[in-house]
């Protein structure tokens, strides 16, 4: 069996920095980890191919030091780590990302299952799966919190709904998102971590993927952001004291003399 886990590397920290030209994420001197939705993803990509054989390969587009993160997930038990690394993938919306990530995963070859974590916590938007899955032009599943059984070209698995659980079963290949409720990532060992100082990460440009420029980065995303900016913290207001019906009825006081009801 032949697993895709998509992981990215985001800052470690709520103390970011804005670069006010590109309106992104300014990562340098930033500690960067593994986005944490994503190690479940791993992990459950790891004990597929225990259970049932195979290989996981790692896939994440960013700049050079998200090497760092592949080596990472390979401590973890991934088998092989490729780094799409390119300027001209740089500030790319989702759309562009997804796009770039498929026309690599095709460049891969044969695959069973691309798992991604649920939404990184950095963008916190959810849309690189389901679009690489249109891209790719195969099912699609969010929210899996179990995998009830996989062989061959099927999957049945349980995904999480607003109600409780709903149990799906689709054909493969196929991309899903996992809820970190599917397992509990494991730490890296001793050996795996022998493993990953000395793995090969191979790393891909736009010279290997060969990708319309027009597609990819700045240039190929849908959506810009026009500005970014921090909101000015308002000091003013009140704390109403007394029981819950004297707060109330001054809540309603204060309301009818603002003229709001």
């Amino acid at each position: 069996m032949n697993i895709v886990v998509c992981l990215k590397q985001v800052p470690g920290t709520t103390e970011v920095k804005i670069d006010p030209q590109t309106n992104s994420l300014i990562r340098q001197g930033i500690e960067n980890i593994i986005n944490p939705f994503d190690t479940y993803a791993l992990e459950e990509g790891v004990r597929l191919t225990e259970k049932h054989g195979g290989k996981v390969t790692v896939l994440s587009m960013g700049p050079p030091q998200a090497e760092a993160a592949l080596r990472e997930a390979i401590s973890l038990g991934a088998d092989e780590a490729v780094l799409l690394s390119d300027r001209a993938f740089a500030v790319a919306d989702t759309w562009a990302t997804a796009n770039t990530l498929s026309i690599a995963i095709q460049r891969l070859g044969e695959y069973d299952l691309i798992i991604c974590g649920r939404q990184t916590i950095d963008g916190d938007t959810g849309q690189v799966g389901p679009e690489m899955a249109e891209m790719l032009n195969i099912p699609f599943v969010a929210y899996v919190s179990k995998i009830e059984e996989i062989k061959d070209k099927y999957l049945r698995a349980s995904r999480m709904v607003e109600e409780g659980h709903e149990v799906l079963e689709t054909t493969l290949p196929a991309v899903i998102t996992v809820a970190k409720e599917i397992n509990v990532p494991r730490l890296p060992s001793l050996r795996g971590i022998m493993k990953s100082k000395s793995a090969a990460v191979t790393t891909w440009t736009n010279k290997e993927l060969k990708i319309d420029p027009a597609t990819v980065g700045l240039a190929g995303s849908s959506t810009q952001v026009i500005k970014v900016f921090f909101p000015q913290r308002v000091s003013s207001g009140e704390i109403l004291t007394g029981d819950a019906a004297a707060q109330v009825d001054k809540l309603i006081d204060k309301l009818k003399s603002a003229n709001l009801i």
